[in-house]
């Protein structure tokens, strides 16, 4: 799952109506209502405030409204712009001023799907991954060395804590985990142990074309 980069609010105008997309990370139902809420205490004198997000890891928590407009043309191709790119725990509300020309079905489709998908390229996105917590154990006498040459390497180093041995924690994708055992053997001789802990998320930015 991807989720935006940065809050923000962008406008596009089609045939003199104006559609002001404003989108914003959240993390629950309430922060996502409140948000809701305030665009709409902003913009009360506005023909309609449609609205879709969609929440959760899975993005399985996903609701949407058409506020007024034509059934189905408003807060379902919004959030279908947001199904579509993968995006979850993001709000979006697109606010219409009515420039006087009606649009049709067909057009308020294009138009609530296009200035969402026009306020996401311009915030950008972050693809959501998740690693394995790995904590490894060394002797004082290879520490500093390991964690030089994890740092070199494409494995993420969290933290270095120096107890009773040198704990170095990393980041790594499960896939990489066997992978990285034997590599761990081969720069300290199988002289270091290492404990899986958990998991974390990460938010990177996506591969080009992907």
């Amino acid at each position: 799952m991807r989720t935006i980069k940065r809050g923000g609010e962008h406008e596009i105008e089609i045939r003199k109506s104006r559609f002001i997309c404003a989108m914003a990370r959240v993390d629950d139902e309430d922060a996502a209502r409140a948000f809701i809420a305030e665009r709409r205490k902003q913009h009360w004198s506005a023909n309609h405030n449609c609205t879709a997000y969609v929440l959760g890891d899975d993005g399985g928590v996903q609701r949407s409204s058409d506020d007024g407009e034509p059934g189905g043309t408003a807060g379902v191709p919004m959030l279908e712009v947001l199904r579509h790119r993968r995006i979850t725990d993001t709000v979006a509300v697109v606010t219409r001023y009515f420039g006087g020309t009606k649009l049709g079905a067909g057009g308020l489709i294009r138009a609530y799907g296009n200035a969402v998908s026009a306020a996401v390229e311009e915030f950008g996105l972050l693809e959501r991954r998740q690693l394995l917590v790995v904590d490894v154990f060394a002797d004082y006498v290879l520490g500093g060395r390991l964690e030089s040459d994890l740092r070199d390497s494409s494995t993420t180093v969290r933290e270095v804590a120096y107890e009773d041995r040198v704990r170095i924690q990393v980041a790594l994708p499960e896939a990489d985990l066997p992978g990285f055992e034997v590599r761990l053997a081969e720069l300290t001789g199988g002289r270091a142990e290492f404990e899986v802990r958990g998991v974390t998320t990460i938010e990177v930015e996506p591969e080009p074309g992907s």
